[in-house]
């Protein structure tokens, strides 16, 4: 390993991987990202750009942008985007054949130092780590959205992770600003992401069963946490497929059916309310009076 981390490739030019990747820059880290979709890479050029412009007007990032913006380059080939690279974070959909598929085509690819990290939020590495050769250099880096504001991460190894893999880890994730939450025995949805879940798996169960309508879950929470938003307007802001995709592992892991999300969520995806991507999920972000009508008044009837 070469130790310490300068070069990130970003592998899925996503929501997440967006984020990652504007973190990952603006504290000194050069950035490659690639993506298999040509319109995903292009709306991440411009999303990360207008990131790194608005930045840098203000706070800790103030000042010129465009050294920012030379750390990030763009890369529509995997074989260009983990060229010369120290870590690559793996973000496709949690699906785990898809998962396993793309590391062991970076595992071909890769510099041999290069270590290969997933940030599946549910999926411990020892299901993905089978496709790989280096598995002393393959590990969870699970962020949480919004990045920017969520500065704490999910650091944990598979069956074979070496300790300094885990440490070149834990000194990047402070070096971009994070606080490291380090798995001391692995298992399915991390550290705070369990916490997360239960919310998330209560709220729904509570909603798909006709129990409590979803506006109301997420005002009790707004008053009762203190925050400007609830569950489903979290999970909105996750992607409804990716919480789909993500509450699915846990039902194949359990086979408990109290742990298969509402069959109405799923309706939701084939619709295509997706949430902030998608413009609808359970709330209508395209309308410009919504974060007033329902964020700023949770108390008020707006329906």
């Amino acid at each position: 390993m070469r130790g310490q981390i300068k070069t990130v490739t970003i592998v899925g030019a996503g929501f997440m991987g967006i984020q990652i990747a504007c973190r990952a820059v603006l504290y000194g880290s050069l950035v490659r990202v690639y993506d298999v979709k040509k319109e995903a890479l292009d709306k991440a050029r411009n999303d990360i750009r207008l990131i790194i412009d608005v930045s840098s007007l203000e706070g800790e990032f103030k000042g010129d942008p465009e050294p920012i913006h030379k750390r990030v380059s763009y890369h529509s080939t995997l074989a260009d985007a983990v060229k010369d690279t120290d870590l690559i974070i793996e973000i496709v959909p949690e699906r785990l054949e898809l998962k396993k598929d793309v590391f062991a085509q970076i595992d071909k690819l890769a510099p041999a130092s290069a270590i290969i990290a997933t940030n599946s939020s549910s999926l411990p590495v020892s299901k993905i780590e089978s496709a790989v050769i280096r598995r002393d250099k393959v590990a969870n880096i699970h962020f949480y959205a919004p990045v920017m504001k969520n500065y704490f991460v999910d650091i944990a190894g598979g069956t074979a992770t070496s300790k300094e893999t885990i440490e070149a880890l834990d000194t990047w994730a402070r070096s971009i600003g994070c606080l490291p939450l380090l798995v001391k025995k692995e298992c399915l949805g991390f550290v705070f992401n369990r916490v997360w879940r239960a919310i998330k798996k209560e709220s729904l169960a509570s909603w798909g069963n006709g129990n409590a309508d979803f506006r109301d879950i997420d005002r009790a929470w707004m008053i009762w946490s203190g925050m400007p938003s609830g569950p489903f307007a979290m999970m909105d802001g996750v992607g409804l497929d990716v919480v789909y995709d993500i509450e699915m592992q846990y039902y194949f892991d359990s086979g408990d059916p109290k742990d298969r999300p509402p069959d109405m969520l799923k309706a939701m995806i084939d619709r295509g309310e997706l949430g902030m991507k998608s413009g609808k999920g359970f709330y209508d972000w395209k309308n410009p009076e919504f974060s007033k009508r329902d964020f700023l008044k949770p108390l008020k009837e707006t329906d």
